[in-house]
């Protein structure tokens, strides 16, 4: 690694550790009308690219403001590095790297919160249960892979893309990044259902795209409802 590359990865620390102490500050109680965090998980090739682009371009038909999101940014230098690591053109701990994966989150926190704020959905393709599932699949305590995420916002909505993992590796592409390995993601797939929670909904992939697309739809104009009928920001694992 790089003199530059080290300082990168010390700063994406130090913004970790910066944060790690951070208490969720959002006021409770009904608010003015906002915008809906909604967030697409599952294993690698369950559709999640593809359906979130559709999603984003239903919902601004239908008049909503809507931007998709990804993570990891790969636009940021920490984004940068986590792209190099990903395509196998560079090797870091898994510590480091599972830090590295929330200081991005970390890094686009003050914008998220305003952009939902101005009333604007965003659709956000891999959060945090991704950093945790799949840090944890390399063995990494799961406590400990959750720490660094608390105080980001929580989603409004989860929406798992439910795929076996032997279907999912035979789509089109598997295999071109680091975690595309059949038994690592079986472990990713067990990790996700440790992780699910109240606000999460599962949609079984291997449906044929149309259905898929179909009920994410519903159940994302369901909860952009609801959040601008004033429902509450929360923060994730905190509050």
């Amino acid at each position: 690694m790089t003199h530059t590359s080290y300082l990168t990865v010390g700063k994406a620390l130090r913004i970790q550790m910066g944060h790690n102490n951070h208490t969720c500050s959002l006021r409770g109680g009904k608010e003015d009308s906002r915008g809906a965090l909604v967030v697409l998980e599952g294993l690698d090739r369950c559709g999640k690219t593809t359906q979130s682009t559709r999603l984003v371009a239903n919902l601004e038909k239908l008049g909503h403001s809507a931007e998709l999101w990804r993570f990891p940014d790969r636009t940021t230098s920490v984004g940068q590095m986590i792209s190099s690591y990903l395509s196998n053109k560079s090797q870091l701990d898994d510590h480091t790297i599972h830090l590295l994966f929330s200081a991005n989150r970390w890094e686009k926190r003050s914008l998220m919160e305003s952009k939902l704020k101005s009333g604007i959905t965003l659709v956000v393709d891999r959060y945090s249960y991704s950093g945790v599932a799949f840090s944890s699949a390399k063995g990494l305590d799961i406590e400990w892979c959750k720490a660094p995420e608390i105080g980001l916002l929580a989603p409004d909505l989860v929406v798992y893309l439910d795929i076996p993992p032997e279907k999912a590796a035979e789509r089109g592409g598997y295999g071109g990044e680091r975690y595309e390995q059949l038994e690592f993601q079986k472990k990713v797939g067990q990790n996700y259902q440790v992780l699910r929670g109240p606000t999460w909904k599962i949609i079984d992939a291997c449906s044929p795209m149309e259905d898929v697309e179909e009920q994410l739809q519903e159940m994302v104009l369901d909860c952009v409802k609801t959040c601008q009928e004033g429902k509450p920001l929360s923060c994730l694992w905190s509050c």
